[in-house]
């Protein structure tokens, strides 16, 4: 690390251009908005009219607003998650200008429009649904923020973790996803360049769902294990969501708690596993998703039904039976990826697991009871590894003339 943040040209740019900055805010929405593609002219020819169906290349979702996209977001295709290290010597000042920086970037690119001195304007032009959230380390919190938001500590050690740290803790973390990789690797590209001045890049986290359109909206994702994950997942359309994931502290209403797990999985076991075998491992089928008692994803899991020898139908090590708590309070808002990156070392060629993210008002309430039941008895944990963990203050949206944090920054 160097001794001191360089200096750096773009934040005199938005100095002295608050027309152009003014301009690009002007209209913009406090609430995610689409921009469908153009309908096609009306044919004159007397062939039948034609229309364009819009495409997810033009839509948006509005950088600005009371809760930072890329949390209640309908999750996109893609992500890259980014943890940044804050280079020694910057201090409080130079953290609120790198923040007034990326998020301009971020509400330029989210929009369609090309960041301050973008050399890449043409890469800009299809938003594919770009989201940027931003979040805070417990360091940033707690030295350079003086501790003002409690809530945020590193997760205790369970006993199935092997952690590497070279995908531990950091003191940022910018998430970005989009429906397209172009839009996502110019966006992360943009971040990268314009944080360099003030951090350095501990880890890429990089990972991926079904692309737009291959499923239904709202279909449950799957991961690389062929599971339907996430089916007990609070909604933003579900009465208690608000309560589960926006915390109502003083100066940090709006804002939400960020956990990511790196978990490996150990694909060429698994593939030795049967399907019945696997389906008692989950608890669950492997076509829809519905648990071992019922017919459909959704149905309600019995976990005292029995077979006709008297055995539990749904193992109580299983997966979904150690995850499910009788207290409605341990639950937390899920948005995770699948990757998979090569790996010659290993026996199949890949790593691939999942990129566990998920959002809480309470992690220490609502998340570490349900990974502690997980840790200490699961069938899956056989094939499923964690090997990196960090945690994050999210802070709440920023309004147009804000960046994400200036109320914590400058408090």
């Amino acid at each position: 690390m160097s001794s001191s943040p360089r200096r750096w040209g773009r934040r005199q740019v938005l100095q002295s251009s608050a027309a152009a900055l003014g301009g690009a805010g002007l209209g913009w929405s406090a609430a995610a908005g689409l921009l469908p593609a153009p309908a096609a002219a009306e044919e004159t020819t007397g062939a039948p009219a034609t229309t364009t169906v819009p495409s997810p290349g033009n839509e948006t979702v509005s950088f600005h607003a009371a809760h930072q996209a890329g949390i209640a977001t309908p999750p996109q295709a893609t992500l890259t998650l980014i943890g940044l290290d804050l280079r020694d010597g910057v201090t409080k000042p130079d953290l609120g200008r790198m923040l007034s920086l990326l998020s301009d970037d971020a509400a330029r690119l989210t929009r369609g429009l090309p960041a301050l001195a973008d050399t890449e304007p043409e890469l800009a032009e299809h938003p594919a649904r770009l989201s940027v959230t931003f979040g805070f380390g417990p360091r940033v919190m707690d030295q350079l923020l003086g501790g003002r938001v409690g809530g945020l500590k590193a997760l205790p050690d369970f006993k199935t973790d092997r952690l590497d740290p070279a995908w531990g803790q950091t003191d940022l973390a910018v998430q970005i996803c989009a429906e397209d990789p172009l839009t996502l690797a110019h966006a992360r590209r943009m971040i990268l360049k314009d944080s360099a001045d003030f951090a350095t890049v501990r880890w890429l986290q990089e990972g991926y769902r079904y692309a737009h359109g291959t499923v239904p909206d709202g279909t449950t994702m799957r991961n690389v294990m062929g599971q339907v994950d996430g089916t007990v997942n609070p909604v933003e359309a579900d009465p208690d969501f608000a309560s589960l994931v926006w915390s109502q502290q003083a100066g940090f209403e709006g804002g939400t708690f960020m956990v990511v797990r790196r978990m490996r999985t150990e694909l060429d076991t698994w593939d030795k596993v049967d399907r019945p075998g696997r389906e008692a491992t989950i608890g669950r089928t492997l076509d829809n998703g519905a648990p071992l008692t019922g017919t459909s994803e959704h149905d309600e899991p019995d976990f005292e039904a029995t077979d006709d020898l008297g055995f539990p139908v749904i193992d109580p090590a299983s997966h979904v039976a150690r995850a499910r708590s009788e207290d409605p309070a341990q639950r937390f808002h899920r948005r995770s990826y699948n990757y998979t990156v090569p790996d010659p070392s290993r026996p199949t060629g890949e790593d691939s697991g999942l990129v566990f993210i998920a959002f809480a008002a309470d992690l220490e309430r609502q998340f570490v009871p349900v990974q502690a039941r997980l840790a200490e008895l699961d069938r899956l944990n056989e094939w499923v590894t964690t090997i990196g963990s960090a945690v994050y203050a999210i802070p709440p949206g920023a309004a147009e003339d804000e960046y994400v944090g200036q109320g914590l920054v400058e408090r």
